[in-house]
């Protein structure tokens, strides 16, 4: 059975399968589109619309449907409808299953092994909140993969003449990311990383949402335009569109009605690079850091700029990266690079997971190639390449615990993996100390960076979980506290920690905020409820 590759995106997805040839092929949806709006409309209770139509649907029915969910990945948010409570992993676990089904119609064999991919500045929670919407939709996750490593897989599997070194820009609906990676022989490997995952095309069609109703407001200075959601949502389906035309086009005009008054805006190009220099400029920003990352680790040339994700089709992005930075960027396949690279990972993946020992790093014999050949559908050789092929992935921020300075009040924030640290990473262990006579319980909480760049100030981080330990005899002040972080390569995080003093070995069970096993299959059975459709 196939691994497919799913890009998850924030306005649009994707699903991809290495076809028959050897070659990662998209799988068009059920209306033979390449790519699925990642919208939903709660129809009914029973029933759910995936795609175009629940686009279509935000017109008549905003309070029903569901846009941008991937911004919210990781966050403790609840929302309802027709009685039924959601978050944002069972609404992307609806997505995922009518990707699914659809792929599952066009290739005529079922869905179930899978690969989704997640901006590569995704932190631990929004990784696991992305591997639970997986499995809520009844799919198998492999893995997931940083959408920059997957267009670097694709774009690998398009050029293997020589090694190179590439930077990946990639702006997505919702998110942006940029990521330094090497391709030498069968490696991959990530240099450094960068990114927002609050970024993203959809901020520039807000931009022009602003301009439009500024122009409607100026003609009819009266109107209640600006309250009235209808309005507004039909200048959101508008905006996406007028921002695609101004790409290829130097202006556009736009007739609005509302309340039985008309105006026609006129939006030029340059109006609408002035409007969001600032958000390109952040994009270039986080570029600046990136490409001063990978300076420090001895990269000082690229080969290749290569541009992934459909906003990267905006003039204003090559040009500003020309004159800031000298690059002569090159459009990568944006709107499919990301899927295809992940239907790649997954048939590597598969391969490594059938063999004997595939991922320790030894070399299978001729029968083990042959058995795994006849069980992926492929060519023996293609089975020996893809056994020696090694992704490297970093982590896309500092992890640590909050410690307090000596004997003060003053907290800050220990980190023991950095950011940008080779996967899989177990950091040299931390010892620390109780600070009371009579201490019986030690509590670590483990924090994640959440600023542009690491820093010990608890404002600057995120809590991510936490553990006790407990039921020890009371200990004197100053004990030791032995504390170490192991990293997966996937993202997955593990903290161990030995209070030494009583010889005891105690391990902390870290539980990431989200949902628990038990939510995790109680939202996998309500979605299974659902007539999910295009």
């Amino acid at each position: 059975m196939a691994t497919y590759g799913i890009d998850l995106g924030t306005t649009y997805s994707c699903v991809a399968h290495v076809d028959d040839t050897g070659r990662a092929a998209v799988v068009k949806n059920a209306l033979g589109d390449d790519t699925t709006p990642s919208v939903v409309f709660f129809e009914t209770p029973e029933n759910v619309v995936i795609g175009k139509t629940a686009k279509s649907s935000a017109k008549i029915s905003p309070a029903l449907v569901v846009s941008l969910i991937k911004r919210e990945m990781g966050e403790q948010l609840t929302l309802s409808f027709h009685g039924e409570e959601h978050t944002p992993e069972s609404i992307s676990a609806l997505i995922l299953k009518e990707l699914a089904r659809a792929a599952g119609e066009s290739t005529g064999e079922t869905v179930r092994d899978v690969v989704i991919t997640v901006p590569a500045y995704f932190g631990v929670s929004q990784r696991e909140a992305t591997r639970n919407a997986g499995t809520i939709a009844g799919l198998n996750v492999i893995d997931v993969v940083p959408e920059p490593v997957a267009a670097a897989l694709h774009y690998d599997a398009m050029n293997t003449s020589d090694n190179r070194t590439i930077l990946v820009y990639d702006l997505g609906g919702g998110t942006f990311d940029t990521t330094v990676i090497r391709l030498t022989g069968n490696d991959v490997e990530v240099v450094c990383t960068d990114g927002d995952h609050h970024l993203g095309g959809a901020d520039w069609d807000q931009k022009i949402v602003d301009l439009l109703l500024d122009g409607f407001v100026a003609e009819h200075p009266g109107s209640e335009a600006k309250e009235n959601e209808d309005f507004l949502q039909e200048l959101t389906n508008s905006a996406e569109d007028l921002k695609k035309m101004l790409s290829s086009t130097t202006s556009r005009r736009h007739n609005m009605r509302f309340a039985g008054d008309v105006t026609q805006v006129t939006l030029t190009r340059e109006e609408f690079e002035q409007t969001t220099a600032e958000l390109l400029d952040r994009t270039f920003d986080i570029t600046a850091r990136t490409v001063e990352l990978a300076r420090a680790a001895g990269v000082t040339t690229f080969d290749d700029v290569l541009l992934v994700g459909g906003a990267t089709r905006m003039p204003a992005v090559t040009e500003g990266l020309r004159g800031r930075f000298g690059f002569e960027p090159k459009l990568h396949d944006p709107d499919l690079a990301v899927a295809k690279g992940a239907a790649m990972f997954g048939l590597i993946r598969s391969v490594k997971i059938a063999l004997p020992d595939g991922d320790g790093g030894g070399q299978p014999n001729d029968g083990a190639i042959t058995s795994v050949a006849d069980q992926l559908g492929i060519d023996p050789s293609q089975v020996r390449e893809l056994a020696r092929k090694e992704v490297v992935t970093v982590s896309p921020r500092a992890f640590g615990v909050k410690m307090f300075k000596g004997d003060t009040d003053e907290q800050f924030i220990d980190h023991l993996i950095k950011a940008n640290e080779a996967l899989p990473a177990s950091p040299p262990t931390k010892r620390y100390y109780t600070r009371f006579d009579g201490q019986s319980a030690i509590r670590i909480e483990v924090w994640e960076q959440a600023g542009a760049r690491a820093s010990e100030l608890v404002e600057d981080n995120e809590k991510i979980g936490e553990g006790l330990i407990s039921g020890m005899p009371p200990l004197p002040k100053g004990s030791p506290l032995d504390v170490s972080f192991h990293m997966e390569r996937n993202g997955g995080l593990q903290v161990h920690a030995v209070e030494l003093s009583t010889r005891q070995d105690l391990t902390i069970d870290l539980v990431i905020d989200g949902l628990s096993e038990e939510q995790v299959v109680q939202a996998r059975d309500a979605v299974a409820r659902y007539t999910v459709g295009a």
